[in-house]
């Protein structure tokens, strides 16, 4: 997803770092990896809220882990496993936002 907004370089993966920041030209973008996280409080303390306050894409994977700080996402991707090469995508919607970014997906997804 990243690649296919333009971010150049390398791409971590935030599980350890628990956030990494990108761009593509002049959109901020915040990877968040909740996983680690054992009290949704943590996300609090990490000073998570401003960044969530502020203009861009954040992406955040595990959202459950940070239960009830996080903002309604505009558009929420669940990827389930069917096979030991397959996947289930949902695409579902919360906001105008969100709605409209799944009716700009091709119909083959």
């Amino acid at each position: 997803m990243l690649r296919a907004l333009g971010v150049c370089g390398r791409i971590k993966s935030p599980t350890y770092a628990v956030v990494e920041p990108h761009e593509a030209g002049d959109l901020a973008i915040w990877h968040f990896d909740f996983y680690r996280f054992n009290d949704p409080q943590e996300w609090e303390d990490a000073g998570f809220r401003d960044i969530f306050a502020s203009p861009g894409l954040k992406l955040a994977e595990w959202p459950n882990q940070a239960a009830g700080r996080l903002p309604t996402p505009d558009l929420s991707i669940a990827i389930e496993l069917t096979g030991d090469e397959t996947r289930h995508v949902t695409f579902s919607a919360g906001s105008e936002a969100g709605m409209s970014l799944i009716q700009g997906l091709p119909h083959a997804l």
